[in-house]
């Protein structure tokens, strides 16, 4: 070990393998993994111990930060028909009232619960970026520069992800006026990213990509400009076939289905994350999992809204890639987003364990690694694995917790994403090497939170 270069023993951790004994992890200044040791004989001299098995932090590949202080506030009838496109008034309405300052101690808040919950990397799908009368800030990239530094203060790895929002639905159809906050150009958003990147450069923590947010708010010419204007290797996440009714005015006006409609016409790759893909027929599952992209599902957040079940049993089956993130934040648990996959899955076939394989008997362990890897993927960080090279990003269980206690290693991630049971069973959570969270509590829990609740209770006076 170098002199500026830390060190973990741990009895158990969760390598790309699988789950290994005596492991010894050490990382450099910058966060970064050096060499990761099983089969060690003992704990070296110095050296500390953790408190329980390692695992490595899941990546949250959807997220709309401002959106986790409406959570729990629509859960009623708006009217006759209530659906996605109901909620989404009430959400701009929310929408239109953030400051950068409620913004801040929103998204400061939320990435703690993340960290809390073991996410220890965010995609920030960021598109609020105007002042309240859709004018621009004197910074432009004021909102997206407040939620990179909330980000920063809370320790987790960021991805963001400026949002294209240029029209309010197919065919160019003009924004309405509750959408002013998020209009852009092509060219102005890219300026826009631009003069974030200057402010806050990227390492290994922070890293930049784009979102056209979808088909019905951009044009394959705006598309296209967009993606000639950022680096060949950064991430591009859109959403896609999250609703019914959006496939059929796809179809109607484009010709096509919205997968479908993007796969022909653009060169969608591994770098690519298409969010939610809920509605997609089969030659659509097979041609997106072929692609090398990731879907990216938000179940809690697709539960909410009533979007539908995404085919999970084929996509992966055909090798699909996958990752979860938490989107609205009416919940904020990877654990759940996994159980809810499967469970949707047991629903619609009324069969056990759908998601498990000929390789993976286990459904947890299958989806655990697939999330992993797709959140990876998404992400456009080497985050994801504990190996050398990889960010030093992991989860350490509390081995006395009730839903893994006195079971077989190769039970314990069945019990972590499958049991409901007291607190949490993640003890410790290490994010670039940084403890951030000791014993459930996170460092700057106390302060965060009094700022967070300042600002709702400013958002809902």
């Amino acid at each position: 070990m170098t002199q500026s270069s830390q060190s973990l023993f741990a009895a158990d951790a969760y390598l790309p393998e699988g789950w290994r004994r005596n492991v010894l992890l050490e990382w450099d200044a910058d966060g970064t993994l050096s060499a990761v040791t099983p089969d060690q004989v003992e704990a070296l001299p110095g050296v500390p111990q953790a408190a329980g098995p390692l695992m490595p932090g899941m990546p949250n590949l959807h997220s709309h930060a401002f959106q986790r202080a409406m959570a729990g506030l629509t859960e009623y009838r708006a009217n006759a028909t209530d659906n996605f496109w109901s909620w989404r008034e009430l959400m701009y309405r929310f929408a239109a009232r953030m400051t950068p300052e409620g913004l801040a101690s929103v998204a400061q808040w939320l990435y703690i619960e993340m960290l809390k919950a073991g996410y220890t990397s965010v995609c920030e799908f960021h598109y609020v970026h105007h002042a309240q009368d859709g004018q621009r800030y004197a910074n432009q990239a004021e909102l997206a520069q407040r939620v990179v530094d909330a980000a920063s203060a809370s320790g987790i790895g960021i991805t963001m992800l400026p949002v294209l929002y240029q029209y309010s639905g197919f065919g160019a159809r003009a924004p309405r006026d509750d959408q002013r906050r998020f209009i852009n150009t092509p060219e102005s958003l890219l300026d826009l990213l631009g003069t974030l990147r200057a402010a806050r450069p990227e390492h290994a923590a922070l890293r930049y990509g784009v979102a056209p947010h979808s088909l019905r708010a951009v044009s394959e010419a705006s598309l296209r400009a967009l993606l000639g204007g950022i680096d060949a290797s950064a991430p591009v996440h859109i959403h896609i076939a999250e609703q019914t009714a959006e496939v059929d005015t796809c179809i109607e006006t484009e010709g096509a289905r919205p997968v479908q409609w993007l796969l022909d016409r653009f060169d969608v790759d591994r770098r690519w994350c298409l969010v939610h893909a809920t509605h997609v027929d089969a030659n659509e599952t097979l041609a997106l999992a072929k692609s090398g992209a990731v879907a990216g599902l938000c179940l809690t957040t697709e539960a909410n809204l009533g979007d539908g079940i995404f085919p999970a049993h084929d996509y992966l089956d055909a090798h699909g890639r996958i990752g979860v993130g938490s989107d609205s934040h009416i919940g904020v648990d990877w654990r759940a987003e996994l159980r809810l996959l499967e469970y949707g899955q047991r629903l619609t076939r009324r069969q056990r364990n759908v998601l498990a394989s000929a390789q993976a008997t286990h459904v947890a362990d299958r989806l655990y690694a697939a999330a992993l890897d797709g959140g990876a993927h998404a992400s456009g960080r080497a985050v994801g694995a504990l190996q050398p090279g990889h960010r030093a990003d992991w989860l350490v269980l509390d081995a006395a917790h009730s839903s893994i206690a006195e079971h077989a290693r190769e039970a314990w991630l069945s019990g972590v994403v499958f049991c409901e049971h007291g607190d949490t069973p993640i003890r410790d959570v290490y994010a670039g090497g940084v403890k951030v969270v000791d014993d459930r509590r996170h460092r700057d829990e106390e302060g965060a939170y009094a700022r967070y609740r300042a600002a709702l209770a400013e958002l809902l006076a």
